[in-house]
Formats: C-alpha cells, sequence, structure tokens
C-alpha cells in the first residue's frame, strides 16, 4: 500500500515570544494525529486562529514541529522530492506586478523542474483551466484580488502535483469563478490527486470533499464523512457549529 499522502503523528507547535524580557509561550497546533490517503479529498474547516494555516505550514516545511512528525507522500517535508510533488495556494498569493500571468507561471514552473519546451502549452492549459487564458499578456498589477487568487490556483497546479494544498482558494472569487473552481477541483480528483483545502466556506466544502476536519484551539476535535452531514438536518454547517461551540 502507499503511504498516505499527508500524515501527522501527535505533532504539537508552540510559538515562543519575547518582549522586555517576558516570555509568552502559545499552542499553534497540539497533538495532533491525523493522515490524508491518496486520492481524497480532505477538507479542515476552524475559526480564526484554529491552526489552519500553521497545520498547512508543517506539511509544507515552512514550518518545523515542536514535537511529533510531519510526512508528505511517505517524506519528510524537508525533502526536496516530496515537495516537488506538492502544490501550495496560500491565503494571500502575492506575485511581482510588473509580470504578466505567463511570466509568473514561467517562473514557477522553472522553479519546479518543468522543461522550457513543455511549459508553453501546459501555461496556457493552465491558465484556460482557471479561466484566465484571455488574460495571459495582462500585467498582474491591474488585476483584481479574484484574478489575482485564480493564479495563485494556477501556479499551484502547473507542476500537476500528486498532493494539493489550498488554503482558502475561494477568497474574493466571484460566483463563476467558485464554479471554475469546483470544476478545476473535480479535474484534480478524476486524475486520483490528493487535495486537502481550508475555507470559510462551509457550502463550498460540502460540496467537493469527501471528509472534513474540525480544529479548534489547535485540536482536531472531529472528523466526519460525507455520509454524516448529507444525513444531519443542518448539513455540515450544524456539525460544525455544535462541534466548535
Amino acid at each position: 500500500m502507499n503511504p498516505p499522502a499527508l500524515e501527522f503523528r501527535s505533532v504539537t507547535k508552540t510559538y515562543s515570544r519575547s518582549h522586555l524580557g517576558r516570555t509568552t509561550i502559545s499552542r499553534g497546533i497540539v497533538d495532533l494525529t491525523w493522515e490524508v490517503p491518496e486520492g481524497e479529498c480532505f477538507g479542515l474547516l476552524g475559526l480564526n486562529g484554529s491552526g489552519k494555516t500553521t497545520t498547512f505550514k508543517l506539511a509544507l516545511g515552512l514550518l518545523r514541529p515542536t514535537s511529533g512528525e510531519v510526512r508528505i507522500l511517505g517524506r519528510s517535508p524537508a525533502d526536496a522530492v516530496a515537495l516537488a510533488e506538492a502544490g501550495f495556494l496560500p491565503e494571500l498569493p502575492y506575485f511581482y506586478p510588473f509580470l504578466t500571468p505567463r511570466e509568473a507561471l514561467r517562473f514557477y514552473g522553472r522553479l519546479s523542474g518543468l522543461r522550457e519546451d513543455e511549459l508553453p502549452d501546459r501555461i496556457a492549459r493552465t491558465l484556460d483551466a482557471v479561466g484566465l487564458g484571455a488574460h495571459g499578456s495582462r500585467r498582474l498589477g491591474e488585476f483584481s484580488k479574484g484574478m489575482v487568487q485564480r493564479v495563485g490556483l494556477a501556479q499551484a497546479v502547473l507542476h500537476d502535483p500528486r498532493l494539493v494544498i489550498l488554503d482558502e482558494p475561494v477568497s474574493g472569487l466571484d460566483p463563476l469563478a467558485v464554479k471554475d473552481f469546483r470544476e478545476l477541483l473535480g479535474g484534480l480528483r478524476g486524475r486520483g490527486k490528493t487535495v486537502v483545502v481550508s475555507s470559510h466556506s462551509i457550502s463550498e466544502l460540502e460540496k467537493v470533499c469527501d471528509r472534513v476536519g474540525m480544529l479548534k484551539e489547535g485540536r482536531l476535535v472531529r472528523c466526519v464523512a460525507r455520509r454524516e452531514w448529507e444525513a444531519a438536518s443542518e448539513g455540515l454547517e450544524g456539525l460544525f457549529v455544535e462541534t466548535v461551540r
């Protein structure tokens, strides 16, 4: 059997802050044990400050756990081979405003090890997939927040990763862009990709996820499968409110 696409084993992350001789300790996540098998779409729900972004940063090696172990595709997040198979969209993607989407994606494609001769076709297909096929030559400084978000989605999937991690991917998107996002996820699922997505849009997670985990104060307090929220009278929203109150 293949190892899980993403695995946390008793992971705790604490932050230490010093100010005027006083040290404050806070915890980002606490004793998190969790795994996502390959091919699953898993959603993370939580109030602000519950630990979603910390979890993603640990998965990508941007932070190191204080204790416990994180594995991505069976490897350490510090392993370049594993990271080459992952795509990430941060909550607030940023691109140089003087670049065009094609130029930005060429830059990220080369960072991901894609061959120069395959980049033009791959970039064109990816821009079409996120609804920016007609805007590839415009400067990013002219783009709305939602359009920048689409470019962020494009860079996350450009190199055809096995694992895609999306932090608030529909933030700032208009209804048409949200529909495009769902179709993009459907295409990824159809090709056997693993998707881990956090969102404050509970209705979107209901539509695209197989399971949803609920974080509260850094702890994974509940994990529910699609059949559970489909059987619940108030759906996933009701289960979430019941859990975090």
